[in-house]
């Protein structure tokens, strides 16, 4: 685990190492030499200890631990080494003539420290070689001692005492009554059932409570198959093994696969398949014949979402496991917590400890047993005990199951890549919502991944193996906000501390002096205990500021290797700190809060800024520059340019030479006069555009904003799929500008907020649109109706104070995923049957829901329609006949429903 990462932080360092040997940065032939040979070793060490991993010997016991702390701090030595020298390259760069004339001697001071660091950096690698093949012979009884027990258990126990089973008893009842219960058009069909959820989430012991049921026992054939560090021959053989049937080991998996599936032919079976990994079904899944006439069972728990839905994609089912409920966490956590001696008595506060076990059963047991033993209800309380958790998980003993289940979660991730996005989660507060995208902005700027896709890729990844969970979800169901749970952060906090990946101020307290990312908590740190700390600034890369940061903190001329800073909820960042901050030139990722309001002309010099968000800032006025940095990607906010702004011929040739990076303006203000409206039209890479469109007397004439709208939406004959998307914004003046908008167009996504009593027509024959969401006063029916011819959209969203009767008719929306009604009003739509014909389809496998606003009286009504929903007419059929039957009186406690398909 701890090779893992070490592997992949070197992988990372390695480009900009050889960066350094080209021509441009003008160094000594013998400088070369050295930085050629540190790229050679580092890239040898790189390949030997993946290849460690790959052989299952990545804990090489604590000498070994030993060197691998050293070739961390070789890696992260050599990362500074090179960042402290583009940094000095980058200012050169920037300098006038004349300061560079005059800072020549430095110049040449700064590549002999360059050479003297590397020759001292040269030595550490070659003295480490010496050294291990002094105790090498050491290294190798450890190595041996630990191959005994070189894989990481999930920790998985499936004969947990009865004592321990809370909250079972109705996914226990489901899972029985989908063994029996099956369609006319699938009977006597093999039907696979899968359990998803995180380690540690009860799915084994779910699984042997159904196997062991009656109706589980009726089967004539059953067998118990632990997937866990097996690969799919080793999985076949098994099964084989619990029929007794004979194995030859030399047999490949196709061979084992013909002997499971004549063993199982025209036999009524059922198979448990406990801890399925991603890619043994496939291989496996033709040992089990799909149509044996006697209905046969196959359940599977995983960790992971994807495999879950394709074993049970065509005849399946799928459970999630949920978390306990208060009353069950409470329950479980003190039946193991506290002697019977002492039921009697008022039991401690445990609600801090019930809040790190976060209704995960195995956390509960593990942390009841943990303070049984630490002397509960009388020895120490819950918040001293979870102060300190993150030690506890280490060292203690009573905690090792726990560990082994997070440690397995952890291990399990491939490569590199996820580990370090899972470990930058640390930065964040407990509980604190993270936003999606702005956390894979941070991971490019990181270097953790190397574009957009990878960084998805990682994302997709976590939420995927249930690793963190998501929160808000978008329009489009992608997930917006996401966390950890209670359990796992404190494993991430743990790992990543202890690897210095991150600093957390706690107790006013820093353990190291070289800080790298450093996170601020809740006004942990105040300006007089910063002052105190003896903290290296300088080798900061990350700083993230959640309340009040302190002068010393924000001292922004001690840190010169910053690539991200996030000070989107810092109180005390003033308009001055700014200066500053654009000095930090190896900047990528910069993130301001509402105490700042304006933006200096010095921020010119952030020529390796990607992303600049200004959205909670009072920032109403963008100077120039900031649009003339080259590799700016994402620019966010409420602004506009300075009436005094001129479009210069340099301007205009930064613009026409197409040396904007420029992906993401979200968004701009403007009245049609000079300023955005000329400038976009010459943004090539720009694919999220927002705007703000007002009305002033100064200017009633859009025609330039027009055409540069009507640029960005234009569809080229080479019909690209680009995910454009575009937000407008208008006042009731200024809804003419749709009109003047033509044909032909492309997005991916449109949102239209302002006075709508149509639909434009370059919207009804938009090609590719997906994403639609309409904001207005009031929606027409007739504007309603011209949507439901648009057959590439999947999302819909309909935001009104008053919505007209309309009728969905047969074969309307025939693309449409999700539908979704904001409004004021108790007004829908009827559905007439036949339309919304993929959704009908989605029915019987998507839960669907309903979210009525605050203070709604009818909460009964609600999960009735939710537990009995099955088809979208049903769903009709529950509001029309029951909702709308509210007094007067009962429909004032909701003011707006929140209608999702």
């Amino acid at each position: 685990m701890e090779a893992a990462l070490l592997s992949g932080f070197i992988k990372t360092i390695l480009p900009k190492l050889f960066s350094l040997v080209q021509e441009k940065y003008k160094l000594h032939k013998v400088l070369k030499g050295d930085i050629k040979f540190l790229e050679k070793e580092l890239r040898m060490i790189a390949v030997t200890i993946d290849d460690q991993i790959l052989l299952g010997r990545e804990d090489h016991g604590a000498l070994l631990s030993l060197s691998m702390e050293e070739l961390r701090e070789l890696a992260h030595q050599i990362e500074d080494c090179i960042d402290r020298f583009l940094y000095h390259v980058t200012r050169e760069q920037q300098a006038s003539l004349f300061r560079r004339t005059i800072t020549s001697p430095k110049t040449l001071r700064s590549r002999q420290r360059l050479a003297a660091e590397v020759q001292l950096l040269r030595k550490i690698p070659e003295e480490a070689h010496q050294r291990e093949k002094r105790y090498r012979v050491f290294a190798g009884l450890s190595s041996s001692r630990q191959a005994e027990s070189s894989y990481c258990s999930s920790g998985s126990d499936p004969h947990t005492p009865k004592a321990d089973l809370v909250g079972i008893d109705g996914p226990r009842d489901e899972l029985v009554q989908q063994l029996t219960e099956e369609p006319e058009d699938l009977a006597k069909q093999l039907k696979v059932i899968s359990i998803v959820g995180i380690h540690g989430s009860g799915k084994t012991v779910l699984a042997r409570e159904v196997y062991e049921s009656d109706v589980g026992r009726q089967f004539s054939l059953r067998a118990w198959i632990s997937a866990t560090g097996r690969g799919p021959r080793e999985v076949l053989m098994e099964i084989l093994r619990k029929f007794g049937r004979p194995v030859v080991d030399n047999f490949s998996v196709d061979q084992l696969t013909v002997d499971v599936r004549e063993h199982l032919d025209k036999k009524r079976y059922f198979i448990v398949i406990d801890d399925m990994q991603t890619d043994q079904w496939s291989s496996i899944e033709a040992a089990f014949p799909q149509d044996n006439v006697v209905s046969s069972r196959v359940m599977v728990t995983t960790t992971i979402q994807s495999v879950a839905n394709a074993r049970s994609s065509s005849n399946g089912y799928v459970h999630r496991t949920k978390r306990l409920g208060d009353k069950d966490s409470e329950q479980l956590f003190v039946r193991k917590a506290c002697p019977k001696k002492y039921l009697g008595y008022m039991q401690p506060e445990s609600k801090e400890v019930l809040k790190k076990c976060d209704g995960q059963p195995l956390a509960l047991v593990s942390m009841g047993q943990f303070l049984r033993k630490k002397g509960w209800p009388t020895g120490p309380n819950c918040e001293d005990v979870c102060r300190n958790l993150s030690h506890h998980l280490e060292q203690d003993e009573t905690l090792e199951r726990m560990r082994r289940v997070l440690l397995h979660s952890f291990s399990s991730l491939p490569g590199h890549g996820p580990k370090a996005c899972l470990l930058y989660f640390g930065m964040f507060p407990c509980d604190h919502p993270i936003r999606r995208k702005r956390l894979m902005r941070r991971w490019l700027a990181e270097g953790f991944v190397e574009t957009q896709p990878s960084s998805t890729e990682n994302f997709n990844t976590l939420i995927d193996r249930n690793i963190i969970e998501p929160i808000g979800m978008c329009n489009n169901d992608q997930v917006k906000t996401c966390k950890t749970y209670g359990m796992m952060r404190e494993f991430i906090l743990l790992m990543s501390t202890s690897q210095d990946f991150i600093t957390l101020f706690a107790g006013n307290k820093v353990e190291h002096k070289y800080v790298r990312r450093l996170s601020l908590h809740h006004n942990i740190a105040t300006s007089g205990s910063c002052s105190s700390l003896d903290i290296n600034l300088s080798l900061v890369r990350s700083l993230i500021v959640f309340g009040e940061a302190g002068k010393a903190i924000l001292s922004f001329q001690k840190y010169q290797l910053l690539r991200v800073l996030d000070l989107e909820q810092c109180t005390d960042l003033e308009d001055e700190h700014l200066k500053d901050i654009c000095n930090l030139l190896l900047l990528k990722y910069l993130s301001l809060g509402e105490t700042v309001a304006s933006i200096p002309k010095d921020i010119e010099k952030l020529k390796l800024l990607e992303t600049l968000d200004l959205r909670r800032t009072k920032v109403k006025i963008l100077p120039i520059e900031v649009l003339l940095l080259p590799c700016l990607l994402h620019l966010f906010g409420e602004f506009q340019l300075s009436d005094k702004v001129k479009i210069t011929s340099e301007v205009q040739k930064f613009f026409l030479t197409e040396q904007s990076s420029l992906e993401t303006l979200a968004g701009f203000v403007t009245d049609g006069c000079l300023g955005f409206p000329q400038i976009i039209s010459h943004m090539k890479n720009l694919r999220k555009l927002k705007i703000w469109i007002e009305r002033s007397e100064k200017n009633t004439n859009f025609t330039d904003l027009v055409n540069a709208i009507q640029k960005f939406i234009h569809d080229d004959k080479e019909e690209s799929n680009d995910p454009r998307s575009l937000s407008l914004h208008f006042d009731a003046c200024t809804e003419n500008i749709l009109s003047s908008l033509k044909a032909p167009s492309y997005l991916r996504s449109l949102k239209l907020k302002g006075k709508l009593l149509e639909l434009p027509q370059f919207v009804i024959s938009m090609r590719g649109l997906r994403e639609l969401c309409l904001s207005s006063t009031k929606l027409t029916a007739g504007l309603l109706a011209a949507l439901s011819v648009l057959k590439d959209l999947q999302h819909l969203k309909l935001i009104a104070d008053e919505l007209e009767d309309f009728i969905i008719e047969d074969k309307a929306f025939p693309g449409l995923l999700h539908l979704c009604f904001v409004l004021e009003g108790a007004t829908l739509p009827t559905i007439e049957e036949g339309s919304l014909q993929k959704q009908e389809k989605l029915g019987k496998k998507l839960l669907r829901s309903i979210q009525i606003g605050q203070n709604y009286c009818c909460s009964t009504l609600l999960m009735k329609v939710k537990a009995c929903l099955e088809t979208v007419l049903l769903l009709q059929r529950q509001l029309r006949g029951k909702l709308w039957k509210l007094s007067p009186r009962q429909m004032e406690h909701y003011k707006r429903i929140t209608f999702r398909y």
